[in-house]
């Protein structure tokens, strides 16, 4: 399991404490230049810790992460925001279908209802810019899934060799490429329903970080749709996927 940190000392260890006994081998921290005291307690709890010399982004966080499971042997690879955000109780019911071959890149579904979304403390704008969002890359990428914006995920390690992640962004915007990425390179994608959680303590991005966030989504949308027409970029270039 891995997991890019950024001021998650609030909340690491009630993450952690969640998670299923025996379910993970490991426990990767990459810590991407907290100003608190995330690293001490994350050693604390015996969870290997990376940290960043300066802050290279969420996207360069998760590329670090990728980087160590692949390198240390990793045949499957868990990411959770440390951030209590997601139910990490769950990890046990999303690695299912990786593990009998059904999917090979699953996420965690925050959004089952309207009611329950915002009962669970989703600002409204988000919770639109969510649906909106999620709807068109539905449409854009031939698929059925109920949230494109979660920060529980799960890849198989063909996935990642073969998926090229080192070129995408070290914003935010990441988590979109690799899923137009995963798409144009032919795995399969699913999801899992889990619980709504938004709280003070929880990281979350500001409203213009967000729609930078979404028009770049579409940006992605717009380079996959180019690509599939035969004008690719560098972000669908080489792999070995089944496409």
């Amino acid at each position: 399991m891995v997991m890019p940190a950024y001021n998650a000392a609030l909340t690491l260890q009630k993450t952690v404490e969640e998670i299923p006994e025996n379910l993970v081998d490991e426990i990767l921290l990459v810590d991407d230049g907290s100003s608190d005291n995330t690293v001490e307690i994350a050693r604390s709890l015996g969870i290997t810790v990376i940290e960043h010399e300066r802050t290279l982004g969420y996207g360069g966080n998760q590329k670090t992460c990728y980087r160590y499971a692949l390198e240390h042997g990793y045949d499957m690879i868990i990411m959770l925001h440390p951030d209590y955000q997601y139910d990490s109780r769950m990890v046990d019911v999303l690695i299912k279908p990786i593990r009998l071959g059904l999917c090979d890149f699953m996420m965690g579904n925050r959004i089952r209802t309207r009611s329950e979304a915002l009962r669970g403390g989703m600002p409204f704008y988000k919770y639109i810019s969510n649906r909106l969002l999620t709807l068109i890359e539905n449409i854009v990428l031939g698929q059925n899934l109920g949230e494109m914006h979660s920060g529980l995920r799960a890849y198989s390690r063909r996935l990642l060799e073969i998926v090229p992640f080192e070129r995408n962004s070290d914003d935010f915007v990441f988590d979109s490429q690799m899923i137009a990425q995963s798409v144009y390179f032919g795995f399969r994608l699913g999801d899992v329903p889990v619980e709504v959680r938004y709280m003070k303590e929880a990281s979350s991005i500001d409203f213009g970080r967000s729609l930078k966030y979404g028009l770049c989504t579409l940006w992605t949308l717009a380079r996959y749709a180019l690509a599939c027409m035969g004008i690719r970029g560098r972000l669908f270039e080489g792999g070995g996927g089944s496409r």
